[in-house]
């Protein structure tokens, strides 16, 4: 991802509070192991993990990031998701 969609991530999930606890959690299960060690020192996830994942929920690799909106959509899920298991 481009510093500006993480950016543009940032703010719409900073926007919704109710969605923080739920972001910190995908971030964490997303990040790609002893991403601490390398820099820049962010919680991104694997390349190849992050490709699979676009194909999985898009069908193919895309150009362009998900939108903001997939990722409120996504969050939502994780939220609703993880009330369901009780």
């Amino acid at each position: 991802m481009t510093p500006g969609t993480l950016s543009r991530v940032f703010l719409t999930v900073l926007l919704r509070p109710g969605l923080w606890w739920v972001a910190l959690v995908a971030l964490r299960r997303l990040a790609a192991p002893g991403w601490w060690r390398r820099w820049p020192p962010l919680p991104a996830p694997d390349p190849h993990y992050w490709r699979f994942r676009l194909v999985t929920a898009y069908g193919s690799e895309h150009d362009e990031p998900p939108s903001t909106d997939d990722v409120v959509a996504y969050l939502r899920w994780c939220r609703r998701m993880r009330g369901a298991r009780g």
